[in-house]
């Protein structure tokens, strides 16, 4: 009996798939499809080569022997040589010749032989009244025009000035660019083969040049990391000391494109005179080329590019959304009938 029913219970199981099968299926929901992610916008065309400016022999670094200030190429700088060539010059001059001839005409007039019995002049009003009110107006000739100088060089640039960060380490400069994306170099000195190789001056060629624009306004943040530096480019008409925790700022606009050396300008250490500086003053479509390069952006580009982003991410998720639903529609089989 006991067989029976094992057999009975065997064939029934057997029996029970094909009847399962024989049914009409139930309609099941098919699986909601995640709507896929917004594709990445394209990244801009790949940047163009940047080949840096060759510097030019007599221009922007040191002459062997010259004996005048260099050539000016930023504002302050042209307003700063006026100054010292037709102003200073000129009243130095002017007194140093008037000193002489005094002197020899005193050594001359009042030598021994011409005056056995010294005079006894005590005083002379007039020459007294002269000697005071004259280097008064020599010196408010002076005054004014360096006052001019001083208040343009502090003066706050604009809003559109383009900001840089120049940091001062033992012993080389690091370079930051708030605006175009936050570059950051570290400018090193070459060696003396690296130097002759590229054509650079010895003790003045640099690994990463400072690359700013022309005719633009330049906002320069100063800052050290360790010791008191000095960042000093002559051709600029540009020095500001570089201090831990402090921030000095300089402003200056450059004029003519080129390459401008300049060295630290304040006793830091063991290799104080190994921590030069170079600048590359280039045009802004040559400087928005050089950004692209070190891998940054122009500051139109940030504020344009986020919101044609938004755009087409917001256009491809309506239409990732409405293909979903209309995905999800066909597979359950409900049409809204």
């Amino acid at each position: 009996m006991t067989m029976v029913k094992s057999a009975l219970l065997a064939i029934s199981l057997i029996a029970m798939p094909g009847a399962a099968l024989a049914q009409d299926p139930a309609p099941v929901a098919a699986p909601a499809v995640a709507a896929p992610a917004p594709a990445a916008t394209p990244t801009a065309a790949a940047t163009p080569d940047y080949t840096p400016l060759k510097p030019v022999a007599g221009i922007g670094e040191p002459i062997p022997g010259g004996l005048h200030i260099p050539e000016q190429v930023s504002t302050n700088g042209r307003e700063a040589l006026r100054i010292h060539n037709h102003i200073l010059m000129p009243i130095i001059t002017a007194i140093c010749v008037l000193v002489l001839v005094l002197l020899f005409w005193a050594a001359v007039r009042y030598r021994r032989s011409a005056n056995p019995i010294p005079s006894k002049t005590s005083h002379n009003t007039l020459i007294e009244v002269a000697w005071t009110l004259l280097p008064v107006l020599i010196l408010v000739g002076i005054a004014v025009p360096s006052i001019s100088l001083l208040a343009a060089q502090y003066k706050p640039p604009g809003k559109d000035a383009l900001t840089v960060k120049a940091i001062g380490n033992q012993w080389y400069w690091t370079y930051e660019y708030p605006d175009n994306g936050g570059i950051e170099l570290v400018s090193n000195m070459l060696t003396d083969e690296q130097a002759k190789e590229r054509g650079e001056p010895r003790l003045l060629g640099v690994d990463n040049r400072l690359v700013l624009p022309v005719g633009r306004k330049i906002k320069l943040i100063v800052t050290s990391n360790d010791v008191i530096h000095s960042f000093a480019v002559p051709a600029f008409w540009a020095k500001m000391d570089a201090v831990p925790g402090r921030l000095n700022e300089l402003s200056f606009t450059i004029e003519r494109e080129g390459v401008y050396y300049g060295q630290c300008s304040e006793l830091c250490g063991a290799r104080h005179g190994f921590m030069p500086i170079a600048v590359e003053a280039v045009s802004p479509e040559r400087y928005a080329a050089w950004v692209k390069s070190k891998g940054g952006s122009m500051p139109g580009e940030e504020q344009a590019a986020p919101a044609a982003d938004a755009g087409a991410a917001a256009e491809a998720t309506a239409d990732a959304a409405a293909a979903t639903a209309a995905t999800n529609q066909a597979a359950t089989g409900n049409t809204g009938n």
